[in-house]
């Protein structure tokens, strides 16, 4: 009998040892931080594929991004200026110094992503010595991007433009002409739509991808990535440009696994650019 209540005491004494040493790690364990959560705006499309890349990257670094797209080039700036977004990329340089400018936005680049090289198109000529005298090309009709077309058909050799014009000349900015060129100013998203009506356009990669350009059949020429200064960006508000999170958003976006994504998403339409 006495063995038997001394095997008891044994065996629960024995129990409660072990299982505390089971639970002992658990119950002591640090819990972990949550993950910081970002709202990234980015553009619906080949973005969409990008991104969740550079999002699986963040998250070893400790932030959830949370990916909000638009279709509008003009919201993600808005939305980021009125802090519905934390950061957002879509944008190349120019592009936010004319938004800044126009709006009083405050907003910063903090990294590169890529470069997307504007191009002139032709279903009708094989090479820019092909196009006739008096062609019609089209061109984007906002400011920034009618200013790279303009100065795209510089580099060709088919105009020459002031040169006080900077990056965002005008057709009023043509000082020469020599081919009687006619320029024909239409809006981003519908010159792509018109190029079998012109001789050539001068179309975004991004727009000729969405209106179904066959760009390598019809792409004539393209900008280079040397000295380009329409490298787009990650963004932020000004506020929060030193903020820890920013460059933990920026280094999970500057990896190989992203490279290959973008090679991917758009078919080598778009070069990255980062160090």
């Amino acid at each position: 009998m006495v063995f038997s209540v001394l095997s008891r005491r044994v065996l629960l004494v024995g129990g409660i040892a072990f299982a505390s040493a089971l639970a002992g790690p658990a119950a002591h364990a640090v819990p972990q931080a949550a993950p910081q959560v970002l709202r990234v705006g980015i553009m619906a499309g080949e973005d969409e594929d990008v991104w969740p890349v550079v999002a699986a990257n963040a998250a070893r670094n400790g932030l959830e991004l949370r990916l909000i797209t638009f279709s509008d080039y003009n919201a993600p700036n808005e939305a980021l200026a009125e802090h519905e977004l934390d950061a957002n990329a879509f944008q190349h340089g120019p592009f936010l110094e004319a938004q800044n400018k126009a709006k009083a936005y405050g907003i910063v680049p903090v990294g590169h992503t890529y470069v997307a090289p504007i191009g002139l198109y032709s279903t009708r000529w094989k090479s820019v010595a092909a196009l006739p005298d008096k062609a019609v090309i089209g061109v984007p009709n906002d400011p920034t991007n009618e200013g790279r077309a303009l100065l795209l058909l510089q580099k060709l050799g088919l105009i020459t433009l002031a040169a006080d014009a900077g990056i965002t000349p005008t057709a009023l900015d043509i000082t020469e002409n020599p081919h009687n060129i006619s320029i024909r100013e239409l809006d981003a998203g519908i010159v792509g739509r018109a190029l079998m009506d012109m001789d050539g356009a001068v179309i975004n990669t991004d727009w000729a991808k969405k209106v179904g350009v066959e760009i390598e059949k019809t792409r004539i020429a393209q900008e280079t990535a040397d000295n380009n200064p329409y490298i787009c960006i990650i963004a932020v508000n000004g506020a929060d440009k030193s903020a820890p999170w920013v460059s933990k958003l920026v280094e999970a976006y500057q990896q190989p696994n992203v490279r290959q994504a973008l090679d991917k998403a758009f078919h080598g339409a778009v070069l990255p650019l980062w160090p």
